[in-house]
């Protein structure tokens, strides 16, 4: 190819903002046959910037929380992107910039979108060619679509600014020296508790008879893999997987089964509710090493600790006593709950694994890895943060590997650290209500389609999360659903929306208000459990979910129910 007889003089670049610097993006199919990678922004994004460069001016910032200011500031967006693969890299990749509407939140925000070459080559798209206008209020998400012939890629994002802006210049990040000492110093600092490991051991020596053996994880959206590229086989829970199966098998890890159980946005009051569907498969599935990681997503736990060990005490019941992993996560913010949860571990000597004791000392100095390297965003774990993860868990493998058997097992019938209200919880919904209660559905016979949806155990694809609920039919307005059993705990699991065709619920328990279940205040697309019965003693109860006065017509979505008999 030949190049033209002058070329232009270069272009003086502009300062810009990095919103993603050599991130890792891969497509995730949907149901749709898209294969799509979203990063959502709404509350994010200047979080965001500030993990990757934390000197940029306050004032700066604030003009990037709504479109106007954004108008203002910014020239023009550079992107780049990179395919994994030397032979992908003819592809193109479409990449999204979604606004966020005033009247209509996800309906009526301006998309840019451009197509973008998929060899490092920096597409720039002009704030003035975009037409963004007075409806659009904020950067709600940028997506990047695949073709189907790319899995991977590597993407920088930035903002341009106008004139008149200036931003400090980042520097780049030296190389993760994974083989250091000081990388394996950090390692074994995330080693809180080595604790009983009596069932820990005796999975491991399975493992090496050649025995079947499955290793189970169940937690949020770290625990789901996101940040990972690609998500089943870059998340922490495969890695350190993979990291077992590699030294305690001769085979590969042909005997040892995977399953991973985490679901986005969620606490362990729904982990304790989900356990037996998504982990054991309503006891099909006996896990040998359970792996619990809520550190992070336990702040909306409304019993402040009691559903933690509640799945605790329910994991470690099981009659074939599998052990149990305290694994404590961190958000970009140095925070994390395990100051509530060690006493948990402390209570039974469980193992612990603190990657916010690990990473966190050296954020500052004597640096290993840096926040950008380790954050995807401000919440979720980079690739490399997710391989940090894994290793945490291996040293805690090879270190229980090397300790000698303990004589006794932890005692799990003490009097609970925090409490225990929730350890024999069962989950009841469609497909199993005839063994508990009672039930009549009047205009909630619908099946929602828009429910939350996660990748599971080796799957790239997601599936969906409760699916056998009850949704309330579309122009039914005296929807009524009624259920009667005989309980003493009763947890509301229902759908977080952000379409404002949903509207709030009322919910009665004994012809009392135990609740106003509201699907739009947390904004997106989630299960949302709730306590709506708590007592001591089991008797019966009756349900009942009502829309609130004036919202008739709107949509609700009853995912399924906790319930303690």
């Amino acid at each position: 190819m030949r190049g033209p007889k002058a070329p232009k003089d270069p272009t003086k670049k502009r300062p810009s903002i990095y919103l993603m610097l050599d991130k890792n993006i891969a497509g995730i199919p949907d149901n749709y046959g898209n294969c799509r990678d979203t990063n959502f922004m709404e509350g994010r994004l200047l979080q965001q910037i500030k993990g990757i460069c934390d000197e940029i001016d306050d004032d700066i910032l604030k003009l990037l929380e709504h479109m106007d200011g954004f108008t203002k500031l910014v020239h023009s967006i550079g992107v780049s992107i990179t395919a994994q693969k030397d032979e992908e890299k003819d592809s193109f990749i479409t990449f999204t910039m979604q606004c966020y509407g005033k009247a209509d939140k996800y309906g009526s925000g301006t998309q840019v979108t451009a197509k973008c070459p998929c060899n490092g080559e920096e597409v720039m798209i002009p704030v003035d060619e975009m037409n963004i206008n007075e409806n659009d209020d904020i950067i709600g998400a940028f997506h990047f679509d695949f073709p189907e012939n790319c899995q991977g890629a590597c993407v920088t994002l930035r903002f341009y600014l106008n004139d008149g802006y200036s931003v400090p210049e980042i520097e780049v990040d030296p190389p993760i020296d994974y083989e250091s000492n000081a990388y394996d110093e950090m390692i074994e600092r995330s080693l809180l508790n080595l604790g009983n490991v009596k069932r820990l051991k005796k999975a491991i020596e399975k493992a090496k008879r050649g025995e079947k053996v499955v290793v189970a994880y169940i937690g949020g959206s770290i625990t789901q893999g996101a940040g990972a590229k690609p998500i089943h086989e870059m998340s922490y829970a495969y890695l350190s997987y993979r990291g077992f199966c590699e030294r305690f098998t001769d085979n590969d890890g042909a005997n040892v089964t995977f399953v991973k159980a985490g679901v986005g946005g969620t606490p362990s009051e729904l982990g304790m509710v989900r356990y037996d569907k998504d982990v054991t498969n309503f006891g099909e599935i006996k896990p040998d090493v359970v792996i619990v990681e809520f550190a992070v997503n336990d702040e909306g736990d409304e019993t402040e600790g009691v559903s933690y060990e509640s799945l605790v005490r329910k994991i470690a019941k099981a009659d074939n006593e599998p052990a149990i992993i305290l694994n404590f996560a961190v958000f970009m913010n140095e925070w994390n709950l395990e100051s509530r949860l060690v006493p948990v571990g402390e209570n039974y000597n469980l193992p612990m694994v603190s990657v916010k004791q690990a990473v966190v000392p050296q954020f500052g100095k004597n640096t290993v890895i840096t926040k950008r390297q380790f954050f995807y965003d401000i919440f979720h774990p980079s690739n490399d943060g997710h391989r940090v993860m894994a290793d945490c868990l291996i040293h805690l493998f090879e270190e229980a590997d090397a300790a000698e058997m303990p004589e006794e097992d932890s005692d799990f019938t003490r009097q609970p650290a925090i409490g225990a209200d929730f350890e024999d919880v069962v989950l009841l919904d469609r497909a199993n209500f005839e063994e508990f209660a009672t039930i009549s559905t009047r205009g909630f016979e619908g099946s929602d389609k828009e429910i939350q949806y996660v990748e599971r155990d080796l799957n790239n694809f997601p599936s969906p999360e409760f699916e056998n609920h009850w949704a309330k039919t579309e122009n039914v307005t005296d929807a009524e659903f009624v259920m009667t059993l005989t309980c003493k705990n009763i947890v509301l699991v229902s759908k977080d929306s952000g379409s404002p065709q949903f509207g709030k619920a009322d919910v009665y328990v004994d012809d009392k208000l135990a609740l106003t279940a509201d699907p739009l205040v947390n904004g997106w697309n989630h299960c949302n459990p709730q306590i709506i019965l708590n007592e001591r003693e089991s008797k019966e109860h009756t349900v009942k979910i009502v829309m609130h006065p004036g919202e008739e017509e709107k949509l609700f979505t009853i995912l399924g129910f906790g319930v303690t008999l």
